[in-house]
């Protein structure tokens, strides 16, 4: 997926409910750097030593900061970290999955749902590659959750993390996201890679050849798509005739940018949808619709535009009754 345009390039599958293992601490970073200050202290509570699984081996009474938990969670996968920082920010881990379902539906996962902050298997836990994809892409242009997802190796007091994204050394320009697996959900991969100012985002689930098929995805997303800008707010997307007048005809402009991603043999159509004709009078900047960019008979954009000039009734001096009867003469 274009993360810019969120344009998805290549899918199958793609909104298929599947298990999402340690991918769901996207979700749980996102909340946590959104609402709370990584500078603030944690003591790490009792619930939060020895969970199962991956760990950071977390100890009760345990004081470390929110952005050295982040990195126990998104580089080591701890999910001691996940349940601590769920905790600090919710309260809860049941009221912290309330802050992520809250979250996901606010970004549009309509096919995801959370029960847990770490992503241990769990009955109405789960995702999709598109939902996964959107979560990633967002998620991305938070500025401290970027900066942990991207760090390669870090010291958090005598614990050296080592991130598990191998894609931040094999893949040119690679800098996020989050592994997961478990058995029931097979290796899932999340995973961001920016050249030129262009981000890209892949998500695999259930993959054994993941880290080949992520730099295939990448490779190929670059290769063939770039994003063109299609439209630049105050173009004149066409003109609509005026009755009534005075002038036969009036601009209509873009109040908006638009850019997608395409393919070198990609073109896109502009497609207003005006009725024919207006009335006068007629203001300068009043709304005038949309222009529909449509590529391959699907409309993949919707502009705003406003009337480019103000056009004023015609007025028409009527001949006075006794002009009339002149005439007649």
């Amino acid at each position: 997926m274009d993360a810019q345009t969120g344009r998805v390039l290549y899918e199958k599958n793609a909104d298929k409910q599947s298990l999402i293992a340690s991918t769901t601490k996207i979700m749980t970073a996102l909340v946590v750097c959104e609402q709370t200050n990584v500078l603030d202290r944690v003591r790490v509570p009792q619930e939060a030593v020895g969970i199962e699984g991956s760990s950071m081996y977390l100890k009760a009474g345990e004081i470390l900061t929110v952005q050295d938990l982040l990195y126990g969670l998104m580089l080591h996968s701890g999910n001691d970290a996940a349940v601590a920082l769920a905790i600090y920010c919710g309260g809860t881990v049941e009221g912290f999955a309330e802050l992520m379902n809250d979250k996901a539906h606010c970004l549009g996962m309509h096919n995801t749902h959370f029960v847990n902050p770490n992503g241990l298997d769990s009955p109405g836990h789960y995702s999709t590659a598109r939902d996964m994809a959107i979560l990633a892409a967002y998620a991305m242009e938070n500025p401290i959750f970027f900066k942990t997802v991207s760090t390669k190796t870090v010291t958090v007091g005598d614990r050296n993390l080592r991130n598990h994204n191998k894609l931040l050394w094999l893949l040119e320009g690679a800098d996020g996201v989050k592994t997961g697996f478990t058995k029931a959900a097979g290796r899932i991969l999340v995973s961001s890679c920016k050249r030129q100012g262009r981000r890209l985002i892949a998500v695999t689930m259930n993959d054994r050849n993941d880290w080949a098929d992520h730099q295939q995805l990448m490779e190929t997303g670059f290769a063939n798509y770039t994003v063109r800008q299609i439209v630049q707010s105050g173009d004149c997307m066409g003109t609509i005739p005026v009755i009534s007048g005075g002038q036969s005809k009036v601009e209509l402009l873009a109040t908006a940018d638009f850019s997608y991603a395409l393919s070198n043999d990609e073109k896109p159509q502009i497609v207003l949808s005006q009725p024919g004709f207006v009335y006068a009078p007629i203001v300068q900047g009043q709304e005038a619709g949309f222009a529909h960019v449509c590529l391959n008979g699907k409309t993949v954009g919707k502009i705003p535009l406003v009337y480019g000039q103000t056009v004023e009734m015609e007025i028409i001096d009527e001949p006075s009754l006794w002009e009339k009867l002149f005439k007649r003469r």
